[in-house]
């Protein structure tokens, strides 16, 4: 006949069986010198990756690791149980880290910053070929109003092309100036008509009048 385990026995058989598993539990835990070495190992591997992506091989930084290792190095800053000597060997790995971080951070914040550099930059326009000079030939500056008219709208986007001032070139003035003119040039080279031409050379306008032979 099995003999009846009393409830101290039971009270005293559950007790040892909960403390074999707190023990089981902690010994299931990692020691603090196995941190240091998988901290040691985790900052390698984390170099590694960083190379790898600084040199084009990875589309973005290996944040994911990176946040691994802040978290055991947190951790272990904590540790209370560390040795003189787990102390020091923590301090020269979290010192070491701590250089590899502010190298990482400086180098893709440039990265990030030159590309969003050439992003914001817009490609320089390309200098309009020259086709060569507009030419106008007018008879009668004075009564051909449409001519000088087209000859003053040229003259004046050329100018602004050119980045050159027009606040002080208005029709009326210009009109005047190029009706002076051609009749002087028809006077001395004995012409009927002047024939007028915009050009554009070295970004800088550049309006001439002759006689037409």
């Amino acid at each position: 006949m099995p003999i009846r385990e009393n409830k101290f026995a039971r009270r005293a058989r559950e007790a040892k069986q909960s403390e074999v598993k707190k023990t089981a539990s902690r010994d299931e835990q990692p020691t603090p010198e196995e941190h240091l070495a998988r901290l040691e190992e985790d900052i390698r591997r984390l170099k590694v990756e960083f190379d790898i992506y600084f040199n084009g091989a990875a589309k973005r930084p290996p944040y994911d690791t990176k946040g691994r290792v802040d978290t055991l190095i947190k951790r272990l800053a904590d540790e209370r149980t560390l040795t003189f000597a787990q102390r020091y060997r923590y301090n020269s790995l979290a010192a070491r880290y701590n250089s590899f971080s502010q190298l990482w951070r400086r180098t893709v914040q440039e990265r990030e910053e030159g590309r969003g550099i050439l992003a914001r930059r817009a490609p320089a326009p390309e200098e309009p070929k020259q086709a060569g000079p507009k030419t106008f030939v007018c008879a009668d500056a004075r009564h051909d109003v449409a001519t000088i008219k087209s000859l003053y709208e040229t003259l004046v986007e050329a100018k602004r092309a050119c980045g050159e001032p027009t606040e002080d070139l208005s029709f009326s003035r210009f009109h005047r100036m190029v009706a002076e003119k051609s009749e002087a040039l028809k006077g001395r080279a004995g012409c009927e008509r002047v024939h007028f031409s915009v050009d554009v050379k070295d970004g800088r306008v550049s309006f001439k009048a002759k006689a037409e032979k």
